[in-house]
């Protein structure tokens, strides 16, 4: 595939200003004046700004994946995901990766690398949803959750992990992309 742009293809719509609509506690609502070279017209795009994530696929020194189960606000409902959570401003992905997996679930001491980054949604979010694998991970201590949180921890082998995904019982989009990233670029043989 030729990855050079074609003259009729799209074209970098130039950024122009920024201004915040709302902020809250997890993320701003901004609008971006954006101006389009060829057609000579601004238009404002109404787009999310939360902080970068992270997600952290946590395998045991038995093989087995560390799993988290939460209430979602979003759904209304039970969440089976892997751990993650909000990158602090300037904290490394690989630091946050390993910070939320102790403080979710007690679990730490692995070698944690970065297996790669993903944009949520390019079409109205600005950040980035960085994926960790940490190996050989073990129980150290109990779980230091937020405020709002309640988490429930388990494992499961590789076999029954997929097993949750075919099934709809994994159903977090992020967390599905960290279980791709480790399937391809980890160690899993998922």
């Amino acid at each position: 595939m030729n990855s050079s742009p074609s003259p009729h293809g799209p074209v970098r719509w130039e950024l122009r200003s920024k201004r915040t609509l709302a902020s809250t506690r997890v993320l701003d609502l901004c609008g971006f004046l954006y101006f389009h070279p060829r057609r000579r017209v601004e238009k404002e795009f109404t787009c999310l700004v939360p902080p970068d994530w992270v997600n952290v696929v946590a395998v045991t020194r038995e093989g087995r994946i560390v799993l988290v189960r939460q209430f979602r606000y979003g759904t209304n409902d039970f969440s089976l995901e892997v751990p993650g959570g909000v990158i602090e401003a300037g904290e490394d992905p690989v630091v946050a990766g390993v910070r939320e997996l102790a403080e979710e679930t007690g679990y730490g001491a692995g070698r944690a690398r970065l297996l790669g980054s993903v944009h949520p949604n390019p079409a109205i979010q600005t950040n980035r949803c960085h994926a960790v694998l940490v190996e050989d991970v073990e129980l150290l201590h109990s779980q230091n959750w937020d405020p709002d949180e309640e988490i429930e921890v388990s494992t499961m082998t590789e076999d029954e992990l997929v097993a949750a995904v075919v099934a709809g019982r994994i159903t977090h989009s992020l967390s599905l992309c960290a279980i791709m990233l480790h399937r391809e670029r980890g160690r899993g043989q998922i």
